[in-house]
């Protein structure tokens, strides 16, 4: 049998280039592996903190479904579904809750930060943020599990949230007996994406970030604000490329023109001005066949609504198996 990689994503708005050259990178080659290929759009954990909006999280995962496909998701390869679909999941939810401790997850590093963000964010208290906030390892701990999850696509950062499933399942198999698979993390070798501004994290909430939906005005607004080498003043002061995020977009976005780029910056003969303007350029020029993928699945949800109920379907069908051999461990099959 076929090792399961089960990767998931909120809903929450759509993607940028920390999406594109970070996760996706990985998950563009994991569905040309040798392994089942999972990827949940985790739209109850994206209503973890956007509960009293549900219409946005509703579009939000049509829109991040065509943002997936536009970058080169294969349905063919990778079973995409929807976490609220799959009810099994909310099952083992309840039954993994009974595992772990309020006080094991107010620990938990991610959780710990995340709480951290949203008080400087909106000035919230730990007493205000709600269980489901609190509890969402349990939750990924059930989406890993339903699925026979071994290998869990991840960032450093959110090595804390496999741990506690390990611990969950642990916990559950000295119990129940060996039911769950434990998963294993499966580390990005993708660093971090900068934003524009040269914050290590890119993100919305920054407004660093350039979206794969950005039109050329958007795009170009963008990078003619982003940050360069502080210490060149004049147009012809020599600069180094290494501290100008102009120059680090240029090669994320493998401009053919970057030695040259590099050589006149380190001269003098390249204005900060004549730069940006180029990688506008050459950024179009890249998210152009991407944009085109995007408009036409959004000219076609039909399509989209087909590949979401396909992939939905298999997953089910995964999941409802262990939900079945979970229930049969803690003999609460009562009519089979």
């Amino acid at each position: 049998m076929k090792k399961v990689i089960l990767t998931g994503i909120r809903p929450t708005g759509n993607l940028h280039l920390g999406h594109l050259f970070g996760a996706a990178q990985n998950w563009l080659k994991l569905q040309d592996s040798e392994y089942d290929f999972y990827l949940e759009i985790a739209d109850v954990q994206a209503l973890t903190d956007n509960y009293n909006d549900p219409d946005k999280v509703h579009r939000n995962v049509f829109e991040l479904a065509t943002d997936l496909l536009s970058l080169g998701i294969d349905p063919k390869k990778t079973n995409i579904f929807i976490q609220s679909e799959i009810g099994e999941i909310a099952e083992l939810t309840v039954f993994y809750s009974n595992l772990v401790t309020m006080a094991r997850l107010y620990r938990n590093p991610t959780v710990k930060t995340e709480i951290a963000q949203k008080k400087a964010l909106f000035g919230t208290t730990g007493e205000s943020v709600t269980y489901g906030f609190v509890g969402y390892p349990v939750s990924q701990a059930a989406d890993i599990t339903a699925f026979e999850g071994e290998l869990v696509p991840v960032g450093e950062d959110q090595l804390p949230l496999i741990e506690q499933c390990r611990e969950i399942v642990k916990k559950f198999n000295s119990i129940y007996g060996e039911t769950l698979k434990m998963p294993e993390p499966y580390l990005s070798e993708t660093p971090r994406i900068k934003g524009l501004d040269g914050n290590d994290k890119m993100g919305k909430s920054l407004g660093n970030a350039i979206y794969i939906v950005d039109d050329e005005e958007t795009i170009k607004k963008k990078i003619m604000g982003a940050v360069t080498d502080t210490n060149k003043i004049k147009k012809d002061d020599p600069a180094n490329p290494e501290k100008c995020m102009v120059y680090y977009y240029h090669k994320l976005i493998k401009n053919d023109n970057l030695e040259t780029v590099c050589k006149e910056c380190k001269k003098g003969t390249r204005g900060c001005v004549q730069c940006k303007k180029e990688l506008i350029e050459k950024m179009n020029e890249f998210l152009k066949p991407i944009r085109e993928k995007k408009e036409y699945l959004r000219n076609h949800p039909e399509e989209v609504e087909e590949i979401l109920k396909s992939g939905t379907e298999k997953a089910k069908e995964k999941a409802s198996k262990t939900l079945k051999d979970v229930k049969s461990a803690m003999k609460i099959n009562y009519f089979e």
